[in-house]
């Protein structure tokens, strides 16, 4: 996951996705490619067709910034 807000989140709705191992098919099933939207640096599409992006709505600060990787071995 990651996540940073600068309380208005730029041109988007959204302050950042969470993906997981099955986010690529999700991607996949609502027709987009997910290496193409890599490519062209335009994952928003992608993760909102796959239900992944995180939206807080306007939080009026520039103090959250969050990045979680889960690893197993």
């Amino acid at each position: 996951m990651s996540l940073a807000t600068d309380g208005r989140d730029g041109p988007t709705d959204a302050a950042g996705a969470v993906v997981d191992g099955r986010t690529c098919a999700r991607i996949r099933a609502a027709g987009l490619d997910p290496a193409a939207a890599l490519r062209a640096h335009d994952s928003h599409p992608a993760l909102d067709a796959a239900g992944g992006l995180i939206r807080t709505g306007p939080t009026g600060t520039n103090v959250n910034d969050v990045m979680l990787a889960l690893v197993e071995w």
